[in-house]
């Protein structure tokens, strides 16, 4: 039973840790947004002609 105990301590922390980073990354990261535009060649748009 202690090894047990010890397994879910570790898995608690290991899942305690990837919580706190998804929440800083999430706090702390501002995505930069902006308008993107990309030109599309005609020969693209109809292949067949």
């Amino acid at each position: 039973m202690p090894t047990l105990i010890r397994f879910l301590t570790v898995i608690a922390i290991l899942v305690g840790l990837a919580y706190g980073a998804m929440f800083a990354l999430v706090t702390f990261v501002e995505p930069n947004t902006g308008e993107m535009t990309v030109r599309i060649p005609p020969e693209k748009l109809n292949p067949d002609r």
